[in-house]
């Protein structure tokens, strides 16, 4: 037997089955773009998405007859809804987050709802890419669709309908919208009401592991899959990023190392929630019953990396494609082994929380004709981390303190950055031996909810395995909380000179 874990993202789809030790024995992925109607607008082709799907989930069933897929389950982006009919017609394309619909629905629902009390009730922070502002747009400038649509369903609920099951989303996917009840675990009347919106356009909602039903017999029969295959409910990739890498108690958080950096740490009870507030800090239900997440982000990240690669390390391009190597290994292979003593504001991109700043710009500070390029690159790695240390803070002064990191994506592949995040922040990071974390998480919950583990932490116990930690180093650390204090006085000290920029 195996359990598949379906990864719905937002420039591609993944599907991979893995046996009852957490090994991947099957796996399928499809990339697609993000169509744009028109400037300022972000859409995914739902019938496209839908079709590649089915193709991945045909390719692994394929690859899986002698150990049949017996249940699955799904992880997904947040935000995006797609309107469908009672049929299973999809009736348009999902809106997704950064598209620019929604702001002045946004100011609206500040107006009738107000920052703090929509914090208290759902525990995001206000802003246009949820998908609340969206649902808003659309009843103001396409009413016809709005009506005509019998649910507007999120990629995991819209997964389990066009399955052959009734739509259900778990509580984290649901959280995405800004209409989920925080600490009741539904649908918010008062919210809806204010937004104008009809919540019986949305999915039922329910726990994670919970089981929906079977893949519809036809369908198993046309991607060829067993018949009998149970839908169990998933969960918000980050969160199920979390679960397959093992950060499911309190004190651990996912070190996510991608295009993007996103620190998701774990926690049992709610947090202060005005200083969670203050510091831009979201809550959000865990996969895990009774546990929390949050998340900690900035959108520079691993592109910062990939802007040095592209623009500075055409020689390691070349050469590593000559070696059949990748050039990351070739760049960061040579790194000064001790901090240096540059300060770079990793504002290349918009920032996440605290700031949530698009008025800003990267800065690189302490140059001298004696910078080489590699006391550059290393200090963009640095900068980077500073940026999480001082986040990570604000996350400790509201009651959640991380302890342990486990760090997945692809940059966590490096053991250099792994070594000077673990020297800046003062704290292990472990790698695990499954890196498509978030679809073993989206298995691991498909086989808790069949039987085959009791819980999560039966899960985690048989399936994720740690492969490497990196514990930081006293001397360096010290070194790093020198330049960090100076750190905190470069955006204060710039912030309206970048904004003028």
């Amino acid at each position: 037997m195996s359990l598949m874990g379906i990864d719905v993202g937002t420039t591609g789809c993944k599907v991979i089955a893995f046996n009852e030790q957490g090994e991947s024995i099957a796996m399928a992925y499809a990339e697609y773009d993000a169509v744009r109607p028109q400037p300022g607008r972000a859409e995914l082709d739902s019938r496209d998405v839908w079709k590649k799907i089915c193709n991945c989930m045909h390719h692994v069933a394929r690859q899986t007859a002698r150990d049949p897929v017996t249940a699955l389950a799904v992880t997904c982006l947040g935000e995006a809804a797609t309107p469908v009919s009672k049929n299973r017609e999809i009736l348009g394309n999902s809106i997704l987050n950064f598209d620019e619909r929604g702001q002045e629905e946004a100011v609206e629902i500040e107006k009738t709802v107000g920052r703090e009390k929509l914090f208290q009730r759902n525990g995001n922070i206000l802003g246009h890419f949820y998908t609340a502002p969206k649902l808003m747009w659309l009843k103001k400038h396409e009413p016809q669709l709005y009506q005509n649509a019998h649910k507007f369903l999120l990629w995991e609920d819209f997964l389990s309908f066009m399955l052959g099951c009734d739509p259900v989303i778990d509580y984290s996917v649901a959280n995405r919208t800004l209409l989920f009840d925080l600490e009741a675990k539904k649908w918010s009347d008062e919210l809806a009401s204010a937004m104008g919106l009809d919540l019986d356009k949305m999915a039922e909602l329910r726990p994670s592991t919970e089981v929906l039903g079977e893949v519809a017999p036809a369908l198993c029969d046309e991607i060829g899959l067993p018949r009998g295959v149970k839908v169990v409910t998933g969960g918000h990739d980050q969160c199920c990023n979390a679960l397959g890498a093992g950060v499911i108690r309190t004190g651990m958080a996912i070190y996510g190392m991608g295009t993007f950096i996103c620190i998701t740490p774990v926690y049992d009870h709610l947090p202060d929630r005005p200083k969670m507030l203050a510091s831009g800090l979201n809550i959000e239900h865990h996969v895990v019953a009774n546990h929390y997440v949050s998340f900690l982000y900035n959108l520079t990240g691993g592109a910062l990396l990939k802007w040095f690669r592209d623009q500075f390390g055409q020689l390691e391009k070349r050469e590593a494609n000559l070696k059949g190597i990748d050039p990351y290994d070739l760049l960061l292979a040579d790194l000064p082994e001790d901090p240096t003593p540059l300060l770079v504001l990793p504002h290349f991109a918009v920032t996440g929380p605290p700031l949530f700043e698009s008025r800003t710009k990267g800065v690189i500070m302490g140059l001298t004709l004696e910078t080489d390029r590699r006391t550059v690159l290393k200090g963009l790695l640095e900068g980077v981390t500073y940026y999480f240390r001082e986040g990570l803070e604000l996350l400790e002064q509201a009651g959640v303190k991380v302890a342990e990191f486990r760090a997945t994506g692809g940059g966590a592949k490096s053991p250099v950055w792994l070594q000077i995040k673990a020297d800046i922040l003062g704290t292990p990071l472990a790698t695990v031996k499954v890196t498509e974390a978030g679809a073993l998480g989206a298995a691991l919950l498909a086989g808790i909810g069949t039987g085959v583990w009791r819980s999560p932490q039966e899960a985690v116990e048989a399936v994720v395995k740690v492969d490497r930690v990196f514990e930081p180093d006293a001397r360096r650390h010290a070194r790093y909380t020198e330049q960090f204090e100076k750190f905190r006085k470069v955006y204060p000290a710039l912030k309206d000179l970048l904004a003028s920029l």
